[in-house]
């Protein structure tokens, strides 16, 4: 019979590192529980403002809880993690970072929002402005083979700071183990999060979840794989979408252009400050490619979900 285990909220760790200490050993099937704290370690509270970004101590930015040992992992197996619950404990928040985000040359001074998850359905951005809460873990990772004090970001074939939105309750991550016992750990969760991330934050939240992984021998894996039991965001066919679009040899370059046209329209459309609209692409706008097969010349999109939108607004162009 499987086992449920327990990671203590004071056992994280800050890089990817093969000497970090085990927080707990599993057996395959094992369920783990565990209490993440927000991606800053707690120095932004419900009570910040935009001045507690200048104070970030950012050695103690990404805490991760674990590492995991699963007893019988070997470098070449594959490790499939289901999320069987994930819920956030209260409160989040989001902020524009000086020197990060998809247009960091476009916004250079910090700003910070706090969020009331209390009601476990919104994020309420605005009165009109609510934001379903859709909890998952931005970083999920195995520890990369040799790692040695690795930052959190980047991601890598082992999984990390995927950011990967689609990975809620219900989903199963699959993960290419590099190392011995593969030392899983998690963290940097959301409340809620565009494909994309643009201004670098979802709803940054400290998180509870179950977590059920699992041995496969089967063949090897080249990088994370995920399996999704429903609809991607069944939340927006509530509503439409508007898009906006960026065009050029560059699919960068045509993210931040399809960015810059898609905060405009908010802007124009909603009546929301530059901050707020970029803010707010960052928690639900999906950049998607639209077209890459016409070499040199490609297309992406950014698309607002409209059921976001309380009063059915669809805004003007």
């Amino acid at each position: 019979m499987a086992a449920t285990h327990y990671v203590a909220r004071d056992k994280v760790h800050f890089t990817w590192d093969v000497r970090h200490e085990p927080a707990v050993g599993i057996e395959s099937g094992d369920v783990v529980i565990v209490r993440t704290r927000d991606v800053s370690d707690g120095q932004i509270t419900p009570a910040s403002s935009t001045a507690t970004l200048s104070t970030l101590d950012w050695k103690r930015v990404y805490p991760l809880a674990g590492p995991i040992v699963v007893r019988g992992a070997r470098p070449g197996d594959t490790l499939a993690i289901e999320i069987l619950d994930i819920h956030t404990e209260g409160w989040g928040w989001s902020a524009i970072l000086p020197g990060l985000g998809l247009l960091a040359d476009d916004f250079k001074e910090p700003y910070l929002r706090v969020f009331d998850l209390s009601d476990g359905d919104a994020a309420h951005f605005r009165e009109d402005i609510a934001i379903p809460i859709e909890p998952f873990f931005g970083t999920m990772g195995v520890c990369p083979a040799g790692a040695v004090e690795r930052p959190v970001m980047p991601p890598g074939t082992f999984g990390g700071n995927m950011d990967t939105r689609q990975l809620t309750r219900g989903a199963t991550l699959y993960l290419p183990v590099q190392v011995e016992g593969a030392l899983f750990s998690c963290g940097d969760a959301h409340a809620a999060q565009g494909d994309g991330e643009v201004c670098v934050t979802g709803i940054e939240a400290p998180m509870y979840a179950a977590l059920r992984l699992t041995l496969q021998h089967g063949p090897k894996i080249p990088a994370p794989q995920f399996l999704m039991p429903g609809p991607l965001a069944p939340w927006v066919n509530d509503g439409g979408w508007y898009g906006t679009t960026g065009v050029g040899g560059d699919v960068y370059r045509a993210a931040q252009d399809a960015l810059r046209a898609m905060i405009a329209h908010l802007s124009t459309a909603y009546g929301l400050s530059g901050e707020d609209a970029y803010v707010l692409a960052s928690l639900c706008v999906d950049l998607k490619i639209s077209e890459i097969v016409d070499a040199g010349q490609y297309i992406v999109s950014a698309l607002l979900p409209l059921a976001v939108f309380r009063n059915g607004a669809q805004g003007a162009i």
